[in-house]
């Protein structure tokens, strides 16, 4: 019998290609996707008649433990989240719902539907912030700088803390930026490249960017747990 897993954040970058990875793996998979008339499925494009996809949101207790019933998965992966850093500046409190409040829903809507289910928490490098050390290890200090990576950082944290009270396969994997073809405009080497490619199609003149003293870390490909790991 195929192993399922759920997936919250499956119409993202990360989110796409894991549940084309698990699908190959023989796995059935769900995506967990708010009720909005401005989702974006052209990730799933081509997965379509392979997935199911749920309705849920990460803002919403019930809703988690409808899916989870419905489903019924062995491994949920959360990916969702408002992950991006500019935005958590203006909406920090909304990114508080979502990435780390939200991780908390999905934690507890896994203890009260069936405890055995294996979770993996998408945490950020941001908790890094004002890197004590370079590069950074698993015991390198937290120092979000941030709304999005102390969000992020209360995730990280709830789920050791889930995991150690309640005895739940709960882990976290720390993901540094990490590129695409499915990347989003918004962030900066996409815009870049996209940029550029309009340039030299003569579509548009200037290249826009934001803050050029902003630095940060990146990593050549994403990685992707294992199922079961």
């Amino acid at each position: 019998m195929s192993k399922v897993a759920l997936i919250t954040g499956i119409t993202g970058q990360d989110g796409s290609y894991l549940a084309e990875f698990l699908l190959s793996q023989g796995y059935m998979v769900y995506g967990l996707v708010r009720r909005s008339s401005t989702i974006n499925f052209e990730r799933l494009a081509h997965l379509q008649n392979k997935i199911d996809l749920l309705p849920g949101d990460l803002l919403d207790q019930n809703s988690l433990i409808s899916a989870l019933k419905q489903c019924e998965p062995q491994e949920v992966y959360n990916l969702a989240s408002q992950s991006f850093v500019p935005t958590s500046w203006n909406q920090p409190v909304l990114t508080g719902e979502f990435t780390a409040l939200g991780v908390t829903r999905m934690l507890e809507a896994v203890r009260v539907v069936n405890p055995r289910v294996r979770f993996y928490q998408a945490s950020s490098s941001e908790m890094f912030g004002m890197v004590r050390e370079s590069p950074q290890n698993e015991d390198t200090p937290f120092y979000p700088r941030s709304p999005y990576g102390v969000a992020s950082l209360y995730g990280h944290w709830i789920t050791v803390n889930y995991r150690e009270s309640y005895d739940l396969f709960a882990c976290s994997g720390v993901l540094f930026n990490h590129e695409s073809p499915r990347c989003g405009f918004e962030f900066v080497s996409r815009k870049v490249t996209y940029g550029a490619a309009r340039i030299k199609l003569g579509i548009q003149k200037k290249l826009k960017m934001g803050n050029l003293d902003a630095e940060c870390d990146w990593v050549l490909r994403a990685t992707i747990p294992r199922p079961g790991g």
